[in-house]
C-alpha cells in the first residue's frame, strides 16, 4: 500500500515516515509527503495513494477541503486525520467528507501504528 503524508509540520512528516520502519507496517511504503492540501491533491492525481495521513490546519488548502478533493479523485483512498484536539469539530467534518480514521496530536508511535493497522486490515 502506498502512503502519502500530508502535514505542514516537517517534524510530523518525518515522524510518520520513521514509524513506517516498524515491521508490522511492512505492507506500507512511503509514496511521498506534502506540506499543504494543494500539494497533496496534485500528488494524489499523479500517484493514487492507498493511504493518506491528513493534517487539518494547513496553509493554501485545509485538511477538510483536501480530504473531499482526494475522495472525489480516489473514492477508495483511506484517509487518517491526524490533528490537534482543538481541531476536533473540524476533524469530524473531514470524517463526514470521507476520512476513515482520526488520531489526536500528540500521538504515540503505538497509537499511529494501531491506526495504520486498522486502516489496512482486509
Amino acid at each position: 500500500m502506498k502512503l502519502l503524508i500530508v502535514d505542514d509540520s516537517a517534524l510530523i512528516r518525518s515522524r510518520v515516515a520513521r514509524i513506517l520502519n516498524d515491521p508490522r507496517l511492512s505492507a506500507i511504503q512511503l509514496l511521498g509527503m506534502a506540506k499543504d492540501g494543494k500539494e497533496a491533491v496534485a500528488l494524489c492525481r499523479q500517484h493514487a495513494p492507498d493511504l493518506v495521513t491528513m493534517d487539518i490546519t494547513m496553509p493554501n488548502m485545509d485538511g477538510v477541503v483536501c480530504t473531499e478533493e482526494i475522495i472525489e479523485i480516489h473514492p477508495h483512498c483511506n484517509i487518517l486525520v491526524v490533528s490537534a484536539l482543538s481541531d476536533k469539530a473540524t476533524a469530524l467534518k473531514a470524517l463526514k467528507k470521507g476520512a476513515r480514521g482520526f488520531l489526536y496530536k500528540p500521538f504515540s508511535d503505538e497509537e499511529l501504528i494501531a491506526a495504520f493497522l486498522e486502516l489496512i486490515k482486509p
